[in-house]
């Protein structure tokens, strides 16, 4: 005797855990075939800002290193303005040359913009380890390492050391990719959707990692994948209207 299986039947999928560095975004419907060409001028107000913002996450990331050693704790105000200047990046990033999803000028602003077609969350932790903090640059070297690669290597590393604005390219994969969608852009109008996904699931790694290393979390990064513009098992991509903000909005 033997016995069916109804066709309808699936082995549950296991749900993937959101991590605590969540990166969204939607793509533009309608991309202007040239405008990426002069992005790198149009965004120069940003980067003479984000420069100095940098320059205080960096100072700031070294305080709330003191703290957490003393309390296990990252002093909330210090988080929601770090986590506001890795937002501003990757909104400034995801319009110029780490993504060219969008012609919306990216706004001058720490928090969450709704309806903008980027943003970036962060789980505020509850309690960080206190001596975790000081091997996190070692233990995530397999990390930096893939994604050095991916950012252009050691200018990569040294904006991550440095404090600047890391989305301002500089070479690696994702910027022949870049460079590869604008010349499609360019030649047919359009932004192949699967070349978008990629480039925005090697975006979200460097930006987990950069989470990770500037000590936002503990839970180490997944050494996956997640292509498309909405985080698995988290934040979706926005839609045209109001979007999700987190708790770690700021300005």
């Amino acid at each position: 005797m033997s016995s069916t299986i109804p066709a309808n039947t699936r082995a549950p999928t296991p749900e993937v855990q959101p991590y605590p560095i969540q990166v969204h975004a939607r793509r533009d419907d309608a991309l202007s075939r040239w405008l990426w060409l002069v992005k790198w001028l149009l965004i120069v107000p940003h980067v003479l800002i984000l420069i100095p913002l940098w320059i205080a996450f960096s100072v700031l990331s070294l305080v709330a290193l003191v703290a957490i050693l003393i309390t296990g704790h990252y002093p909330r105000p210090l988080f929601d303005f770090n986590v506001g200047v890795m937002r501003w990046s990757w909104r400034v990033g995801y319009y110029a040359y780490n993504a060219l999803g969008t012609d919306r000028y990216p706004p001058f602003a720490l928090r969450e913009i709704p309806g903008y077609p980027a943003g970036l969350n962060v789980e505020y932790p509850a309690r960080l380890h206190r001596g975790l903090v000081l091997v996190k640059w070692l233990l995530a070297i397999p990390h930096l390492l893939i994604v050095g690669i991916l950012f252009s290597g050691s200018a990569w590393l040294s904006r991550q050391a440095g404090g600047e604005i890391w989305s301002w390219g500089g070479g690696g994969l994702v910027a022949l990719l870049v460079l590869i969608a604008g010349i499609v852009l360019a030649v047919t109008g359009q932004y192949p959707r699967p070349l978008f996904d990629l480039i925005l699931g090697l975006n979200r790694w460097g930006l987990r990692v950069a989470g990770y290393t500037a000590l936002m979390t503990d839970r180490y990064p997944p050494f996956r994948l997640d292509p498309g513009g909405d985080d698995p098992g988290g934040v979706t991509a926005p839609s045209s209207g109001p979007s999700v903000r987190s708790g770690a909005d700021s300005g």
